[in-house]
């Protein structure tokens, strides 16, 4: 199974940090937003991922490469020419997400324990065409 993780976002509410680094490089609780997500999204057994990039990429860019990718396969959806919110995030990388296999799409910024495994039998059972998680307050 694949997972999308938007990356692309300025991070305005994370200011100044963002100044001069991307909101998927802000650490919590001593790790990278993106890393932390990459490692709960691998305990579910998902080892692909496309990361979309806009707000200094090549950071990201670099950041995985130190990290050989957290031993995950990682396409980069570039965005830096146009910065294009969701749908136009999936359609850009929508090459990379291609086939009959359901994928994830998760923002960089969330930190959750979902059980994304709960969520994805309930998804295939019902044969949705999307299936959302969301929290009720």
């Amino acid at each position: 199974m694949k997972a999308m993780i938007f990356a692309a976002g300025l991070g305005t509410r994370l200011k100044p940090f963002t100044d001069n680094h991307p909101k998927a490089l802000a650490v919590v609780n001593n790790k990278p937003l993106l890393q932390r997500n990459i490692e709960y999204l691998k305990g579910y057994g998902i080892n692909e991922f496309v990361i979309n990039v806009h707000h200094f990429p090549d950071q990201i860019i670099d950041f995985l490469k130190e990290h050989n990718n957290f031993g995950c396969k990682v396409n980069i959806s570039n965005e830096t020419d146009a910065l294009l919110e969701t749908g136009g995030g999936l359609k850009k990388a929508s090459d990379y997400l291609k086939g009959n296999t359901p994928f994830l799409v998760m923002n960089v910024d969330m930190l959750t324990n979902l059980a994304v495994d709960k969520m994805i039998a309930f998804h295939k059972a019902g044969k949705a065409l999307a299936t959302l998680a969301v929290k009720k307050t």
